[in-house]
């Protein structure tokens, strides 16, 4: 592990302090659990998917995520009109292209928000990223079964191609940009068995992204908070239903100090 400390104490503390709007367009399987884990580290969060106000909405938020877990025309849409505006007043976007791969429709869609929208980052399982870049993968619904490359490799690719940061999340979180890479190690394997463990990781990183202005920086942060949680949580754990009780209260109770001591973040 390295000596330097990505994972600033500081930006945990800002969180807390500034309170940042975190203005999500998102699937409604994970709605309830990314608002409340945006909550609980601190942020507040507004889940505003309706076309006629994301304009408005957004341009009062910190930071927009886009997650298309459940996707509609008219979501892509709002999507859309959300993204120009944040661009147009500097708003970093995360985006969750949960399922991309699985068919022509979310793989299609989630391009054209890469496309047509300046995104800060884009967080996915290997195979979702990896669809993105024709790099073949399996994805079966929206979970990620196998690829058909490294995760280090898909990373640097699609971090080239794209021109954003990229975070491929798994046993071991691998963050591109540029020439610049990172592993975050931090995590436990109780994180597998809940829905929407890799969407409220995206959250956090918005969370961080709303107080940091280098996306690379912020996405280390929320993927080490992401995992120091879920250590913490496991323990205290009996299986998927109190784990997750267990990882919001953990977050809620995340310290700067842990954020900063208990990283496991290696930079090559």
């Amino acid at each position: 592990m390295s000596d330097q400390s990505p994972a600033s104490a500081e930006l945990l503390t800002r969180i807390r302090e500034r309170k940042p709007l975190i203005h999500h367009i998102t699937n409604i399987v994970v709605a309830n659990d990314t608002a409340n884990i945006t909550l609980a580290i601190g942020a507040l969060p507004v889940m505003a998917p309706a076309k006629e106000e994301v304009e408005e909405m957004v341009g009062l938020a910190s930071a927009l995520v886009l997650n298309i877990g459940t996707l509609t025309e008219e979501l892509i849409e709002a999507m859309l009109r959300a993204g120009k505006r944040a661009n147009e007043r500097g708003i970093p976007i995360i985006l969750d292209p949960v399922g991309a791969g699985a068919t022509r429709f979310r793989t299609q869609n989630a391009l054209r928000l890469l496309s047509e929208l300046h995104i800060s980052v884009l967080r996915g399982n290997a195979a979702e990223i990896g669809a993105l870049v024709g790099i073949a993968g399996e994805t079966r619904g929206v979970e990620s079964i196998s690829t058909g490359a490294s995760p280090e490799l898909i990373a640097h690719t699609a971090a080239q191609e794209l021109s954003c940061v990229v975070a491929i999340t798994g046993p071991r979180d691998i963050i591109v940009h540029n020439e610049r890479h990172s592993e975050v190690a931090n995590g436990h394997p109780m994180l597998a068995t809940i829905t929407g463990s890799g969407c409220m990781s995206t959250s956090l990183i918005a969370a961080f992204m709303a107080v940091e202005a280098d996306p690379w920086l912020a996405t280390i942060a929320g993927l080490v908070a992401m995992g120091i949680v879920g250590e913490v949580a496991a323990p205290k754990s009996s299986g998927p239903g109190t784990f997750r009780a267990q990882l919001l209260d953990a977050v809620a109770a995340l310290t700067p100090e842990q954020l900063s001591s208990q990283q496991k973040v290696d930079l090559p």
